[in-house]
This record gives structure tokens, sequence and C-alpha cells, in this order.
């Protein structure tokens, strides 16, 4: 593969991803998500914001250690602490990246910065010049670019570039950009910049518009050979460029783009599950290429079609993308070595022996519930398990509710609480709400519910439902995950995991302010 041809996929899931309002990961499950996109063979793993927050810092230089195969980034401002606690993070990682950014439109010159055009080149050029001292690969990001002067960028850019920036990112930071416009807009700094050969340039396209992939697209059909993008699209406001859609459309389009990624792509579900696991985030049915539907059809004149030449209507194959591979299905006669080794495969270690135990003892409580276990389930439940073995203020000790036709439904709750049992009884519009109605007259939390979400793990009427609760509290944002094959105690679990959440105040600095 040429260098002239491959496109660098950065993932940014573990930070831009994170920025979602509710989706801020533990250490461990970054950890989790960053070894299935080591294994997905990801270029660039944007680990974190390593000032933002000890949390990020200790994310970033965990990964930075765990992770051999792929180049593990950590974003900063164009502040010498930032920086520094970049290249800090960093220190051990087999191969590691600073990205630094500064913002280049007049609109965040005046009125965030403060600062004048000459400023921001002085500063730019300070902030790489510091970064490369620290360590050699060094990438910039011209914040806001689709609403920066073309002629500002092309002074900046090259400025940089001298400075040892060695990749130069283009953001649609607010998703403003339209294809044709952004395609030319990358076709131009090439062509203008005089060292611009010495740098690969790189796009980081937002969804306001719905237009993150196409931009993408259009700015490596004009040249540009990196492109940052997301698991499931995920990230703030309406989120990024997919990093399926990416990669998929580049394998799939080969004869009209003639370029090449080296992702696996028969690890794009299984990372997608991971991802949705772990965020609380489901995956819309009619997503492309990961949703639930991309390779169904039910309209008889396409299953006749298929049926006859599968690509009268599918123009990739549900494998290649890793629908059904992977699938191993246990039950409650596997071994714990067996279930060991399959959640190594997906990308899930044990720190101890007590924290496979617990989550083996979850296995088999399933298992006598449900005939066959997917992998689908076994990543919920470790998802579970470690909410469960988190900080717990909470935890749920029983649930009974009655419900009947004609009948208003009642729900008994017992909860511990700081190790004292409390009992509540309430009533509700339905069983999920009489439930919660119970928890929330012990833990008085006085948060709003703010989204309260029902995902079918697996197909069948025996599938474990993963619920996702989402609640605010004084302008903090917190996301409870749950999982079982009984809706409803899973809607408490997931509950009771939110008000731990809460409870804990683990607090995340968003990184731009």
């Amino acid at each position: 593969m040429s260098k002239n041809n491959q496109v660098i996929i950065f993932d940014t899931t573990l930070r831009d991803g994170e920025q979602s309002p509710g989706a801020s990961m533990t250490r461990d499950e970054k950890l989790r998500i960053a070894k299935q996109l080591e294994k997905m063979r990801v270029d660039v793993i944007e680990a974190g914001f390593a000032i933002a927050s000890p949390g990020d810092f200790e994310s970033v230089k965990a990964i930075a250690e765990a992770v051999t195969e792929s180049t593990v980034c950590s974003l900063s401002r164009a502040l010498d602490a930032d920086i520094d606690r970049a290249g800090e993070a960093l220190k051990n990682a087999a191969s590691g990246r600073i990205h630094t950014f500064i913002a280049t439109s007049p609109i965040h010159m005046k009125y965030k910065l403060q600062m004048e055009p000459d400023q921001v080149v002085e500063q730019a050029v300070y902030a790489v010049k510091r970064a490369h001292n620290l360590i050699s690969d060094v990438e910039f990001s011209l914040e806001d670019a689709s609403r920066s002067d073309l002629d500002f960028m092309c002074r900046i850019i090259e400025k940089v570039i001298d400075a040892g920036a060695r990749t130069i990112n283009i953001p649609d930071t607010v998703g403003y950009a339209i294809p044709e416009e952004f395609g030319y807009t990358i076709g131009q700094l090439l062509q203008r910049i005089p060292n611009a050969d010495k740098a690969i340039f790189s796009v980081h396209c937002h969804n306001d518009l719905g237009l993150a992939v196409a931009n993408s697209l259009a700015a490596v059909t004009a040249g540009a050979r990196q492109v940052e993008c997301t698991i499931n699209g995920l990230g703030e406001r309406a989120g990024n460029a997919s990093l399926e859609e990416i990669v998929m459309a580049i394998r799939t389009r080969k004869d009209r783009l003639n370029l090449e990624t080296g992702i696996d792509t028969t690890q794009i579900v299984p990372a997608s599950r991971l991802v949705s696991s772990v965020t609380g985030f489901p995956v819309q049915p009619n997503k492309a290429i990961v949703g639930a539907n991309a390779f169904a059809h039910e309209s008889g004149i396409h299953q006749d079609g298929v049926l006859k030449h599968r690509e009268t209507y599918e123009i990739m194959t549900a494998q290649d993308v890793g629908w059904n591979t992977n699938r191993m299905v246990m039950g409650k006669h596997s071994g714990r070595n067996a279930f060991r080794s399959r959640l190594v495969e997906l990308g899930t270690t044990f720190k101890s022996d007590l924290e496979l135990n617990n989550a083996f003892a979850r296995f088999k409580e399933l298992a006598d519930k449900k005939h066959e276990i997917f992998d689908e389930d076994l990543i919920a439940l470790v998802s579970d398990t470690q909410a469960a073995d988190a900080y717990e203020k909470y935890k749920l000790s029983s649930l009974n509710v009655t419900s009947q036709t004609g009948e208003v439904p009642v729900a008994q709750v017992s909860l511990v609480v700081d190790g004292n049992e409390h009992k509540a009884q309430s009533e509700g519009g339905g069983p999920v709400d009489a439930a919660l109605k119970a928890i929330e007259k012990i833990v008085n939390s006085e948060s709003s519910l703010e989204l309260y979400s029902v995902n079918a793990i697996t197909s069948g009427t025996d599938s474990q439902g993963e619920v996702t609760v989402r609640l605010e509290k004084a302008g903090r944002i917190v996301n409870g995950v749950g999982a079982d094959t009984d809706i409803i105690i899973a809607s408490a679990k997931a509950y009771v995991h939110a008000l731990n959440l809460m409870d804990a105040n683990i607090q995340k600095a968003h990184p731009q302010v």
C-alpha cells in the first residue's frame, strides 16, 4: 500500500466522543475500547485530553502503556501546561503524539481568544515547538477552520510545519461546511502552501448538518490523507464523522476513490457494540453499517433479488464488517476458563481473581435464565458487573412489582444505603415508573430524569434488555446502565447506577473550558 493512497484512520471516540453529554467513561472502560481499536488496527487513538482532569490523565497514561500497535495521542491547547501534561502522559508510549490546537476563525479569535491574528500565529508556532521538544510526532489543528480565512490558514500552516508539525488538521468544528466547499479548501491549502509536502493533511468533521462523512470524503478526494472520526459517530452535539461509514465507503468505492485504509473491518461491529454498551448510547436500527437493519431485507422485491444474487441489493457483505463473525454461544455448562478466554478475545481483561469471580457468578445466573449467551450478552454483563463493583452508596437489594390489567402498578423496593437497608412502596403509571418512584422515595436525589432508553441486546424473547437512564442535577449529567432479562429490574439497576455516579461526584472538565 503506497503512502499516496493510504488514508490514516484517527479515532477520537475516547476524546471527542466522550464529550457527548453523559458519555464519560472510566479508565478501565477506556482501556477496553482502546484495546478493541488496536485490534481493529486503527492507526491513531486519541486517548483523551490529559490536562482536563486527573482521570483523563490516568486514562491517557494507561492506554499509552497498554497499546503497542497504534499511535496513542493526547489533545492539548496551545498552552504550556497542556502540552507538558500531554507529554508526561505519553512518555511511556511505544508510539505517541501530541495534538495541539488553537482557533483561527475571526469569530473565535475575536470573542473567545481575544487575540490578534499575529498573536495566534506566534502562539501556534511556540506550542508546536514546545510539543516537538517532548515528542517527535506533533499534530496541529486550526479550530473552526471551515470558517477561517484561507490566506490566514495558509500563513499559519506554513509556519507550524516549519516549527515541526507533521500532521495538519483542518476541522469543520461546528459542522458548517458543505462537501464541494470543503474539498476546494483542502485542495487550495495543498497547492498554495510551499511546504505542504512535509506534512499529512487531516480533517475532523462534525455532523451538525448531517454532512460529516460527505465532507470527510470530499477532503480525502482533494488530497487529505488522515480522517478523524469516531465509532458510531459519537461526539459533541450531533456527533462526528462515523468511522465505520468512512472506512466502508473507502473500501466499497475503491473504484472511484482509489484509496485504502489498514482497518480490519471484521472488528467494526464488535467495536460498535462495545462503545454502545459502555456509553449507554444505543445504535439506531437504521444506522449505516452497524445498525440492526443495515443488512436486513423486508421488501419482497428486495428479498427475491438478494436470494437470486446478493449484490442486487447489497453493496458489501455483513461478514465484512463483523456481523455473524466471532459468534460463540456459551451456556450454563461453560467453564470459568472459557468465559475468561472469550472476554479476553472481546477486549476485556480482569484486574483480579475477585473481579473475574464476580463476573463469572453473574454469567452463571444469566445462563440459568437464558438458554444461549452471545458475545453481546457478555459485553453487557461485564459492563453491568463493573457498574455494580464500582463506588456503591446505593445497592438494589430486592424489587417486587405488581402490574395487572385495570389496576395501578405498585412497586416495593428494598435498597441498601451506606450498609443500611431501607424499604419503600410506590404506585406509578407503569411498572417501571412505580419502581423508580419507590427508589426515589428512599434516596430523594432531587435529580431530573432526562432520558430513559431500552435496547434489546440480542434477538428472542429471552434477550437481555439494556436500559440507559440519564439523570441531571445542577447542570451535571450522568448515564446509568443496567442489564437483565427482566426489563423492570434492568431499569432499577440503571437508575441505581446513575444515582451512584451522581453521588460519587466524579467531575470531568470540558476540554475547551
